[in-house]
């Protein structure tokens, strides 16, 4: 597989860095369009897409609870007083739910897996690559790129939209304590507030795209470990630019996806 290597360049020219932006592109792409050529190929490692959903998934349900928490106990404490000052507090469930439901809880909990799963990734395999243990695997007639690659962006985008249900779940209920703390407001009024102002427009969209935000953290993170080169200077370079450039990524796509859905607002609705 010919995938362009990765050059990282110190005082270059503004020509130099702008080779180097082209030169990664094309290798992401390359990368991807091998990842999609090995995806439908037999055998499929299925206990290694379980071991690295456990691993990389599980493992974060504990930042991504705290975050998700906070999340909804802050913005319904924000938004308290605004709806307050003009005599609409009645609408705060379905103001924050769909605040966490479209938007927050998706792009955050898929930073905050970024910043945490695609370094993690980079610098696994990034540190096989520098140690030639990938090319031992390749000697010894083990497809590498199937065996390290395709398993973990399998994982990774199964396991972020499960981890972004779980994260509007503690959301909401982090808010209903702060709208407790703040108006006398029943938890089965809160919840049917919340349950009448979703719609299918609201929740599927943001769902959907957290497989997008899944695939980017595993094929950013695996791209950049593949590519690495440089010893164990590259191996933290390669985890340091994962985590950069699989965000940039994730709020990329997001823009896109949150127009392409406006767009489709009146088909959906």
């Amino acid at each position: 597989m010919n995938i362009p290597k990765i050059r990282y360049l110190r005082n270059a020219s503004f020509s130099e860095k702008l080779d180097s932006f082209f030169n990664n592109i094309g290798g992401l792409t390359v990368f991807n369009i091998e990842f999609f050529k090995q995806l439908f190929t037999l055998p499929i490692e299925i206990a290694q897409i379980k071991k690295h959903m456990s691993e990389l998934g599980v493992k974060t349900f504990s930042i991504v609870s705290i975050m998700g928490f906070i999340l909804g106990f802050v913005l319904a404490l924000q938004s308290f007083p605004v709806l307050e000052r003009f005599g609409a507090t009645d609408f705060l469930p379905a103001t924050v739910s769909l605040s966490i439901i479209r938007e927050l809880a998706p792009i955050l909990t898929a930073l905050i897996f970024a910043g945490r799963v695609s370094s993690g990734i980079g610098a696994e395999i990034s540190s096989m690559r520098v140690t030639e243990q990938i090319d031992a695997m390749e000697v010894s007639a083990i497809n590498p790129f199937k065996y390290l690659v395709v398993s973990r962006v399998i994982a990774t985008t199964i396991i972020l939209p499960i981890l972004t249900i779980y994260v509007i779940m503690i959301s909401l209920i982090g808010a209903f304590i702060a709208v407790i703390m703040s108006d006398n407001m029943s938890f089965i009024y809160f919840i049917e507030a919340v349950i009448s102002s979703i719609a299918f427009g609201d929740l599927i969209p943001a769902l959907v795209k957290t497989y997008f935000f899944g695939y980017i953290v595993g094929i950013v993170g695996s791209y950049k470990g593949y590519t690495a080169d440089g010893g164990t200077e590259g191996v933290g370079r390669a985890s340091t630019t994962a985590v950069v450039m699989a965000s940039l990524l994730i709020l990329i796509v997001d823009m896109v996806m949150v127009k392409i859905t406006v767009w489709l607002w009146p088909s959906i609705g």
